[in-house]
């Protein structure tokens, strides 16, 4: 979450602020510990699924509210536990939704749990929809490698 966080107020990839850190976590002392493989995994997904991740937030938010009035730390909390919820099948769906709540309580106001636990449930009763229409937007296995072959032949 911290990395999402970090990118997004540097506004900057945040694939390359995990890069950043894993080289200074290769200095003889680093000033960060090194990089979780499934932080990597996160950051990556969130970065790869952006558009549709924020979309399925903004669908669920509060009619007056949109994704960029929300503080950038609830954004990265929901970015995150929206692609636990859509995109990572080894996370229990009411885990992703706990964490959600907790990383709120834990680093936000007094009033984003709550919220934050509205949205990530709304996203959670219609997830088997969303990860459908997920799916139909991305191109079946091996058909990118097919167009692609197509363009440059």
């Amino acid at each position: 979450m911290d990395i999402l966080f970090e990118a997004e107020v540097r506004d900057v990839d945040p694939v390359a602020v995990v890069a950043d850190r894993v080289e200074l976590a290769r200095l003889p002392e680093p000033p960060v510990a090194p990089v979780a493989p499934y932080t990597r995994e996160i950051v990556s997904g969130v970065a790869e699924h952006l558009d549709e991740i924020d979309e399925a937030i903004s669908a669920k938010l509060a009619e007056d509210w949109t994704l960029e009035r929300i503080p950038a730390v609830d954004r990265a909390i929901l970015r995150l536990s929206v692609w636990e919820l859509l995109y990572n099948d080894d996370v229990p769906p009411k885990t992703a939704v706990v964490e959600g709540v907790e990383l709120a309580a834990q680093y936000s106001t007094d009033v984003a749990p709550p919220y934050i636990n509205a949205v990530l449930d709304d996203v959670l009763s219609q997830r088997d929809e969303l990860k459908k229409a997920v799916a139909s937007n991305e191109p079946a296995a091996g058909e990118e490698a097919a167009h692609s072959e197509e363009v440059e032949g």
